[in-house]
């Protein structure tokens, strides 16, 4: 309890700053804590908070919109067919035909969880002439079939969502509609051949613990929008994850007997341009990694106008291709924790662990 008081007073200082008119609500939760060992935050501290947890990501290159997050109160949905449509309407809203809205839904703290790593993912499956679809899916698209779950068994069938309710897991397919893809393709080159390649519009991760305050909301689905290296230079190219890189070089008719001819450099630079391009036609939101250093600079600058210090984890600050050339390489960052944050939803919650991933992103690991 006294760590529950601790951090409850640390964030009311901070909440009543901003509310001043709010000041009444820190003795009103000593004395709930007091009696009850617990206590229950209302959706404007949970908004102001979960603003602050973006605000601290130490993986988040994207903090400077931290104060455009939408929350949605949804701790009162306690039946699969509510939890499950109040998942529907975070996907709806966030995706908004393409305009994404950086968004938040906070559930229950003791009786909703959503196994899945990401709200909308792609399946993977182990296949006997190998691999088909994310590598990555493979377990998770098994647990998926286990409970009767069957899909097409190509490289982009969509998971469904697998809802835990007090204890007893129910799986629910997502409705087309409501999921937006973007096709891939360069404005100039055929990068993959007879190969149709996709991606989803909005990372939605759903397997982190929100901490605000000293209390924990391990199902917190948030999201922000995609930088096109996560998918250019990440999911797309990985050799654990699509592996697409030796297709795309081998379409441009580059060299790839010999590291020295750089290969793997021009291919990549191609599918990164072919990603954002193809977002851009579609007109779906997505920034590109030298743009969103740029706004990490600004960041910065608005953070050091308040007095308050920008903690960072270097290595995830910094993006996967041409890192060299964003200011943040040349940078050396604090990695202290901040709370309130994000964290693993494994990790215990008095444990000041790093996510296992980047916020309002899509929590690939590095």
């Amino acid at each position: 309890m006294s760590t529950l008081l601790t951090e409850a007073e640390r964030f009311f200082h901070d909440y009543i700053e901003q509310y001043p008119q709010e000041a009444y609500r820190l003795q009103e939760v000593r004395e709930e804590i007091l009696r009850t060992g617990t206590y229950t935050q209302t959706l404007q501290e949970l908004t102001y908070g979960a603003k602050l947890a973006w605000r601290n990501s130490n993986r988040c290159i994207g903090r400077l919109f931290w104060d455009q997050l939408h929350v949605m109160d949804a701790r009162d949905a306690l039946t699969v067919e509510s939890i499950r449509d109040a998942l529907f309407r975070h996907i709806s809203y966030a995706t908004n035909e393409g305009r994404i809205r950086s968004t938040l839904t906070i559930f229950d703290p003791d009786r909703v969880r959503v196994l899945n790593h990401q709200l909308i993912r792609y399946a993977g499956y182990d296949t006997p002439d190998g691999i088909v679809g994310d590598p990555a899916s493979i377990a998770f698209t098994q647990l998926c079939e286990s409970f009767g779950w069957s899909g097409s068994k190509t490289d982009f069938d969509v998971l469904p969502l697998l809802i835990e309710c007090d204890g007893q897991i129910s799986l629910h397919p997502i409705p087309d509609e409501l999921v937006l893809e973007v096709t891939i393709q360069h404005p100039d080159q055929n990068l993959f051949g007879d190969r149709t390649i996709k991606w989803y519009a909005v990372p939605m991760i759903s397997d982190m613990r929100l901490e605000i305050g000293g209390l924990s909301y391990p199902c917190a689905p948030f999201n922000g929008w995609y930088m096109g290296t996560e998918i250019g230079a990440r999911n797309l190219a990985d050799s654990d994850r699509y592996n697409l890189l030796p297709l795309v070089a081998k379409q441009l008719g580059l060299n790839t007997s010999r590291e020295r001819s750089l290969w793997k450099d021009r291919a990549l630079v191609e599918l990164n341009y072919a990603v954002l391009d193809s977002f851009e036609r579609t007109g779906v939101t997505i920034v590109d990694h030298h743009t969103a250093t740029k706004q990490f600079a600004r960041f910065e600058k608005n953070e050091a106008a308040c007095e308050r210090d920008v903690t960072g984890e270097w290595s995830w600050l910094v993006p996967p291709m041409s890192g060299a050339a964003t200011h943040v390489f040349h940078k050396d960052f604090d990695p202290t924790v901040k709370r309130p944050n994000f964290f693993a939803r494994s990790a215990p919650a008095e444990e000041p662990s790093v996510p296992s991933g980047c916020p309002f992103h899509q929590g690939v690991s590095r």
